[in-house]
């Protein structure tokens, strides 16, 4: 007599083998957007434990973690004429799993080719110096643009950052000399305030020495106590220069004929 028990036992083995495969396990940062029959379920699975019943389901495996996508250098023309590359890094992540599933093949790729687009146009507008010093608000008009770009698909642009600028080694030796000429007025600037300063220190001290005239002899002899300290046999004697303007004064009168 044919024993019936086998084939139970075997059907029950199956259909517990394929709960066993159904079961998915979504980590913190995961969730599983579920195609039923080719429908998508209107709301995303997970975290946690989850059942996928194969052939009727399909699974995709969505992360909600921020992602950093590198921007490759792009050659830039700048509205000056000038020829650069330049690279950027794009900050992004998911907000709705579904959009991200359903509405573009891979938006990775599509934020990456969207950013190098942006990336060009922008920077084509504004000036090489513009770009070297108002990267910030670059930074925030390229990732405002990007981020409307990829808000139908779900998802967020959270920062983009340019990362380096090359510039031709023409334009490097160009500003490297602009630099040192702007150095170089500061320095005769900073010269000339310090000369300034000077004279202004020694008109005010004329005028203070003008005002009692022994401090003038106090300075010669302050001047001589500093030279003594020093070993040489050199004499320094200070003479007024007064007496030398009284001396050029009687050389200079004829003198009268003799007779008168």
């Amino acid at each position: 007599m044919f024993d019936l028990s086998i084939p139970v036992l075997i059907f029950i083995a199956i259909i517990l083998l394929y709960l066993f495969n159904s079961i998915k396990i979504l980590r913190e940062y995961e969730r599983a957007v579920i195609f039923r029959l080719g429908r998508a379920l209107p709301a995303p699975k997970g975290p946690g434990i989850i059942l996928v019943f194969r052939p009727f389901d399909q699974m995709i495996r969505i992360s909600l973690r921020q992602e950093v996508l590198e921007v490759p250098p792009q050659d830039v023309i700048t509205r000056d004429n000038v020829t650069i590359k330049v690279n950027a890094v794009v900050t992004l992540y998911v907000v709705n799993p579904n959009d991200a599933a359903i509405e573009v093949a891979n938006y990775v790729y599509q934020t990456s080719q969207f950013a190098q687009t942006t990336l060009r146009s922008v920077l084509g507008e504004v000036e090489l110096d513009e770009l070297l010093s108002h990267r910030d608000k670059l930074n925030l008009r390229i990732q405002t643009i990007i981020d409307q770009r990829t808000e139908p698909f779900g998802v967020k642009v959270v920062s983009v950052e340019v990362k380096q600028v090359d510039l031709p080694e023409q334009m490097l030796r160009a500003m490297a000399k602009q630099a040192e000429a702007e150095r170089e007025k500061r320095s005769k600037i900073i010269h000339a305030e310090g000369e300034y300063s000077a004279a202004q220190r020694l008109v005010d001290a004329a005028q203070l020495m003008a005002t009692q005239p022994m401090t003038l002899q106090l300075r010669y002899l302050q001047t001589l106590a500093d030279i003594g300290v020093e070993k040489n046999t050199t004499v320094v004697f200070p003479l007024p220069i007064e007496l030398l303007s009284l001396l050029a004064k009687a050389t200079s009168e004829p003198r009268p004929a003799a007779g008168q």
